[in-house]
């Protein structure tokens, strides 16, 4: 670290206090950068505040903004002081981002830097956090690139704190000293992020989310404690790789035990690739100089063309809430804007257009509001004024609490039954009877009933993979109402003599009303068990068998 202290004294005419800095290359109606996540350059920022009676109508482009500093909260009362302008929605703005008093700019992460890049948004001065220089004069931008290091190079100026705590990451993320205008010195600790422990229902949704994840996948995690607590379900899993704009501690686990290696990558083997991290010192002093991980800008890292390189590129990102047909909302609660877009949309078409990829969609089945009512996440119809990040045509996987479901290429009927079923029970026949009132599913479609009339939840834990010696997989498990359509296929597959030895009739048919009793059982004095396989692609019920109670 010395070494780099003597390194940035070749650029000694460049060194200025913050004060000096701010007054020279900021002035009033000026729109500035500011580093976000956990780089935010606090000593910069913290002028900016001391300043802001000589700095009216300055906008602040932001991406996350993690710092609890007085200007976030000007923004709630003073539109000619700063006005901020942010692509995700952190807490800290949340309330002025409602109130009319700070901006949010919906935006993919991956277009942000082309935008600023082909001047669409005029950017005065950049402010940014960097590591001391190397014998080379380069800095690192340490653990935030992702929009950061595009703006930057966009920007009239840059203004840089230099920190020594700040750690020296690789990959394309260095800016040499003769572009940056002014610096300052600084040794304040870096910002940590921590994430809520993982409550039950958590944990749950990270062991069905751990199951669709197959040794020698690519990863990728939004933000989320959901995201995060599916790492502690995949320590039984062989050579991971990690392509993800961001990552957080539960990653250094999984590289310390041997689970994450990058082996099997197709693109940057042997290389963890992100755009920015968040988490504790623990996770920066693992970054620090570690050339097996690289940053790069989300105009890399999130580029689905580069994401789909990858062979079996997990998506896992969470929602808000998800209607009955699919479609995801994840940045808004109906006219309130929550968050933003991020880079959920980048990697979910990444992830689809890898070989064997998996775009998942992660969200507890249920919320609670300010007042204790409980309300379904799984929802009839998007609450007016939702956006839609998440298209139907884009989504494949959903996983609650209660399950999983999969929704590429089903239809409407088969996509309402599948998010019906993975709903929370107090709320399923209120979803039940509104598809039934609006034609989604037939008008006599019923839900898995026990005998007392209580709704039956379905038992995962008979569920089993069964491996032949052929090297054939079929997995038994129950039979679930989604099932009507692959258990006709099974029964229309049968010639006479087995249709004849299992219905006594060689002539038989199998409509929906004779179906429907069968997929729709108590799982207590009926139960049928049924074998499931892929076949060239597709998923089908190769077996079954029924125990009656008489």
């Amino acid at each position: 670290m010395s070494n780099n202290l003597r390194n940035i004294k070749k650029f000694q005419q460049k060194h200025v206090n913050a004060e000096d800095a701010i007054k020279k290359y900021i002035k009033p109606g000026d729109r500035i950068f500011i580093d976000s996540g956990c780089s935010e350059p606090i000593d910069l920022t913290s002028k900016l505040i001391e300043l802001s009676p000589h700095l009216t109508d300055v906008e602040m482009i932001h991406f996350i903004s993690l710092s609890d500093l007085d200007y976030y909260k000007s923004a709630g009362g003073k539109e000619d002081l700063f006005r901020h302008n942010v692509f995700f929605i952190s807490e800290n703005l949340r309330d002025a981002v409602k109130s009319g008093f700070a901006d949010y700019t919906p935006m993919l992460l991956s277009d942000i830097p082309k935008f600023f890049e082909k001047g669409q948004m005029h950017l005065k001065t950049a402010l940014i956090q960097v590591s001391p220089p190397d014998e080379f004069g380069f800095c690192s931008y340490g653990i935030n690139v992702d929009i950061a290091k595009p703006i930057a190079e966009s920007a009239e100026y840059v203004l840089a704190e230099v920190n020594p705590k700040m750690p020296r990451t690789l990959g394309d993320s260095f800016i040499h000293m003769d572009d940056i205008d002014a610096y300052i010195l600084s040794d304040h600790d870096i910002i940590e992020f921590t994430y809520d422990p993982p409550d039950e229902t958590v944990t749950k949704i990270g062991k069905y989310v751990a199951s669709l994840i197959e040794d020698e996948s690519t990863i990728q995690m939004g933000i989320g404690k959901i995201p995060n607590a599916v790492l502690v379900e995949l320590e039984e899993k062989k050579d991971l790789g990690v392509h993800s704009e961001v990552f957080s501690d539960g990653i250094v686990d999984l590289v310390e035990k041997g689970v994450i290696t990058c082996k099997k990558k197709t693109i940057h083997k042997g290389k963890i690739i992100c755009s920015f991290v968040m988490g504790s010192r623990r996770l920066y002093n693992f970054v620090d100089n570690n050339p097996f991980v690289e940053f790069h800008p989300s105009n890399y890292c999130n580029d689905p063309f580069i994401i789909s390189k990858n062979k079996k590129q997990v998506a896992i990102n969470a929602a808000i809430t998800i209607d009955l047909t699919g479609q995801i909302n994840a940045d808004s609660l109906g006219h309130s804007f929550y968050s933003g877009i991020g880079g959920q949309v980048d990697f979910v078409r990444g992830a689809n257009h890898s070989k064997d990829g998996k775009p998942i969609t992660v969200l507890p089945s249920t919320a609670t509001l300010k007042d204790g009512t409980v309300v379904s996440r799984i929802v009839p119809y998007l609450q007016p004024g939702s956006g839609v990040v998440i298209t139907r045509g884009d989504i494949h996987y959903v996983v609650t609490e209660w399950g999983i479901a999969y929704l590429f290429g089903k239809s409407i009927r088969e996509r309402v039954l599948q998010m019906i079923n993975v709903a929370h029970p107090d709320f399923r026949e209120e979803l039940l009877e509104y598809a039934k009132k609006i034609n989604y599913v037939y008008s006599d479609q019923k839900l898995p009933l026990s005998i007392n009339g209580r709704l039956s939840l379905y038992p995962d834990k008979y569920e089993t993979t069964y491996q032949m010696k052929t090297g054939y997989t079929i997995k038994i498990r129950p039979i679930k109402a989604t099932d009507e359509r692959l258990l006709q296929g099974l029964y229309y597959s049968l010639d006479k003599d087995d249709r004849y030895l299992r219905f006594f009739s060689h002539d038989r048919n199998f409509p929906h009303k004779f179906i429907q009793p069968l997929v729709n059982i108590d799982y207590q004095t009926d139960m049928i068990l049924v074998g499931e396989s892929l076949e060239e692609g597709e998923l089908k019920i190769v077996a079954s068998a029924a125990i009656f109670k008489t």
